[in-house]
C-alpha cells in the first residue's frame, strides 16, 4: 500500500509541474508574438491541447488582473498587452525608441562618423530631409546641436552611447590608434 502513496503523489507532482510548464509555454508565446494569435497558433506553438489551452489563458487572465499587463482576448484571439491606462506612456516610448528608418541611420551615421560636423554639410550631403533628421535626433537626446556661425554644429550626446549600448571610451581609443 506504502507503494501506492508514493506513486499517486509522484504522478500529482507531475502533473502540477506539466502545468506550471505549459503555463509558462503560454505566457511566453503571448509575451512574444506582441499581436492576436488565434486558437490554433497557440496549439501549433504550444503543443497544449484547445481545452487545457482555454484553462491555461483564463489562468494568465487571473495572473495578470492587478498588473500592469493584461491578456486581451478578441474574436477567439488572444494577446498580451500592456494595460490600458498605460497605453499612452507604452506608445510615447515605442515610438521615441523606435528603429530608424535606413536614410536616419545613414544620416546619424555620418555625424557619428564626422562629428562635430556641421548641420549644412550633413544637408549637402544627405539632402533636406536631413533637417528633419537631425530635430529627430536632438529630441531622443542622441545628439547635440550648438550654433556655429549661420549654421549648427552636431556632436553625438552621451545618450547616443547608452542608446546603442556603445563604451564611449572604448569608441575613442579606436580613433586615437
Amino acid at each position: 500500500m506504502g507503494m501506492d502513496r508514493i506513486s499517486s503523489e509522484s504522478i500529482e507532482e507531475i502533473d502540477s509541474e506539466r502545468e506550471i510548464e505549459n503555463l509558462r509555454k503560454v505566457e511566453a508565446v503571448l509575451f512574444i508574438a506582441g499581436r492576436f494569435l488565434s486558437l490554433k497558433e497557440l496549439i501549433s506553438l504550444t503543443d497544449i491541447n484547445p481545452i487545457l489551452l482555454r484553462k491555461i489563458l483564463d489562468e494568465l487572465n487571473d495572473k495578470y488582473q492587478d498588473s500592469a499587463i493584461e491578456i486581451s482576448k478578441r474574436d477567439d484571439m488572444w494577446k498580451m498587452d500592456v494595460a490600458a491606462e498605460y497605453a499612452d506612456m507604452v506608445n510615447r516610448l515605442a515610438t521615441g525608441s523606435s528603429e530608424f528608418t535606413k536614410a536616419e541611420q545613414e544620416t546619424l551615421a555620418i555625424i557619428a562618423y564626422k562629428q562635430p560636423i556641421k548641420q549644412s554639410v550633413v544637408v549637402k550631403i544627405r539632402g533636406n530631409k536631413a533637417y528633419e533628421h537631425v530635430k529627430n535626433f536632438v529630441s531622443l537626446g542622441l545628439i547635440n546641436k550648438k550654433r556655429f556661425g549661420h549654421t549648427a554644429e552636431l556632436t553625438l550626446n552621451e545618450n547616443f552611447y547608452d542608446y546603442f549600448h556603445l563604451n564611449k571610451d572604448n569608441q575613442l581609443n579606436k580613433e586615437v590608434r
